[in-house]
Protein backbone atom coordinates (compact mmCIF):
# COMPACT_ATOMS: atom_id res chain seq x y z
CA UNK A 1 0.00 0.00 0.00
CA UNK A 2 1.57 3.18 -1.16
CA UNK A 3 0.48 6.47 -2.64
CA UNK A 4 2.21 9.45 -4.25
CA UNK A 5 0.78 12.92 -3.50
CA UNK A 6 1.79 16.30 -4.91
CA UNK A 7 1.73 19.07 -2.28
CA UNK A 8 1.36 22.82 -2.44
CA UNK A 9 4.55 24.90 -2.25
CA UNK A 10 3.85 25.98 1.35
CA UNK A 11 4.38 22.37 2.52
CA UNK A 12 7.58 21.67 0.60
CA UNK A 13 9.73 20.58 3.55
CA UNK A 14 9.55 17.83 6.14
CA UNK A 15 9.51 20.36 9.00
CA UNK A 16 6.54 22.37 7.70
CA UNK A 17 4.61 19.18 6.97
CA UNK A 18 5.43 17.85 10.45
CA UNK A 19 4.22 21.08 12.09
CA UNK A 20 0.99 20.91 10.09
CA UNK A 21 0.26 17.33 11.18
CA UNK A 22 1.31 18.04 14.76
CA UNK A 23 -1.26 20.86 15.00
CA UNK A 24 -4.11 19.52 12.82
CA UNK A 25 -4.08 15.73 13.10
CA UNK A 26 -5.72 13.68 15.84
CA UNK A 27 -3.22 10.85 15.25
CA UNK A 28 0.15 10.60 17.00
CA UNK A 29 2.72 12.38 14.85
CA UNK A 30 6.49 11.93 15.03
CA UNK A 31 9.51 12.81 12.92
CA UNK A 32 11.81 9.77 12.93
CA UNK A 33 14.67 8.22 11.04
CA UNK A 34 13.44 5.94 8.29
CA UNK A 35 14.21 2.53 9.78
CA UNK A 36 11.78 0.75 7.46
CA UNK A 37 13.51 1.48 4.14
CA UNK A 38 16.95 2.55 5.41
CA UNK A 39 17.07 5.49 2.99
CA UNK A 40 20.05 7.81 3.16
CA UNK A 41 20.42 11.50 2.41
CA UNK A 42 23.01 13.00 0.08
CA UNK A 43 25.49 13.42 2.93
CA UNK A 44 25.26 9.72 3.91
CA UNK A 45 23.08 10.08 7.02
CA UNK A 46 19.87 8.12 7.48
CA UNK A 47 16.94 10.06 6.01
CA UNK A 48 14.04 11.20 8.17
CA UNK A 49 10.32 10.70 7.64
CA UNK A 50 7.04 11.61 9.32
CA UNK A 51 5.11 8.82 11.03
CA UNK A 52 1.39 9.18 11.75
CA UNK A 53 0.39 6.43 14.21
CA UNK A 54 -3.09 5.05 14.63
CA UNK A 55 -1.98 2.19 16.90
CA UNK A 56 1.03 -0.02 17.62
CA UNK A 57 0.30 -2.04 14.47
CA UNK A 58 -0.94 0.65 12.09
CA UNK A 59 0.74 3.81 10.89
CA UNK A 60 1.70 5.61 7.72
CA UNK A 61 5.10 6.98 6.83
CA UNK A 62 5.59 10.05 4.65
CA UNK A 63 8.79 11.11 2.94
CA UNK A 64 9.67 13.37 0.05
CA UNK A 65 10.68 11.75 -3.24
CA UNK A 66 10.93 15.10 -5.09
CA UNK A 67 10.48 18.76 -4.18
CA UNK A 68 6.68 18.81 -3.80
CA UNK A 69 5.98 15.09 -4.04
CA UNK A 70 5.41 12.89 -0.99
CA UNK A 71 5.32 9.11 -0.91
CA UNK A 72 3.04 7.53 1.70
CA UNK A 73 3.49 3.92 2.84
CA UNK A 74 1.80 1.79 5.46
CA UNK A 75 4.23 0.71 8.21
CA UNK A 76 4.17 -1.03 11.57
CA UNK A 77 5.56 1.59 14.01
CA UNK A 78 6.38 -0.74 16.90
CA UNK A 79 9.92 -2.14 16.43
CA UNK A 80 9.16 -5.54 17.98
CA UNK A 81 5.92 -5.98 16.05
CA UNK A 82 7.66 -4.84 12.86
CA UNK A 83 10.31 -7.52 13.38
CA UNK A 84 7.60 -10.22 13.44
CA UNK A 85 5.00 -8.81 11.04
CA UNK A 86 6.95 -6.35 8.87
CA UNK A 87 8.11 -7.05 5.35
CA UNK A 88 11.54 -8.60 5.21
CA UNK A 89 13.99 -6.59 3.11
CA UNK A 90 16.18 -9.61 2.42
CA UNK A 91 16.54 -10.67 -1.20
CA UNK A 92 16.46 -14.36 -0.29
CA UNK A 93 13.91 -15.67 2.19
CA UNK A 94 13.64 -19.19 3.51
CA UNK A 95 10.42 -21.17 3.08
CA UNK A 96 9.20 -20.46 6.63
CA UNK A 97 9.52 -16.70 6.09
CA UNK A 98 7.60 -16.98 2.82
CA UNK A 99 4.77 -19.04 4.36
CA UNK A 100 4.43 -16.86 7.48
CA UNK A 101 4.55 -13.76 5.27
CA UNK A 102 1.61 -15.03 3.19
CA UNK A 103 -0.39 -15.91 6.33
CA UNK A 104 0.38 -12.51 7.85
CA UNK A 105 -0.65 -10.74 4.66
CA UNK A 106 -3.95 -12.62 4.57
CA UNK A 107 -4.73 -11.81 8.22
CA UNK A 108 -3.60 -8.17 8.31
CA UNK A 109 -4.44 -6.94 4.80
CA UNK A 110 -7.97 -5.68 5.48
CA UNK A 111 -7.13 -3.90 8.75
CA UNK A 112 -4.00 -2.33 7.22
CA UNK A 113 -6.04 -1.11 4.26
CA UNK A 114 -8.58 0.51 6.64
CA UNK A 115 -5.82 2.22 8.60
CA UNK A 116 -4.16 3.42 5.39
CA UNK A 117 -7.42 4.93 4.11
Amino acid sequence: MKKIIILRNEYNSLDTLYNYFKNKSTLDCAKEYDKWEMRTEDNGRIAQCIVLKKSGMHAIKLHFVEDNTVKINHVIPNSVMNAYFGKSQEARQNIIEIITGKIKSALLASSQQKAFQ
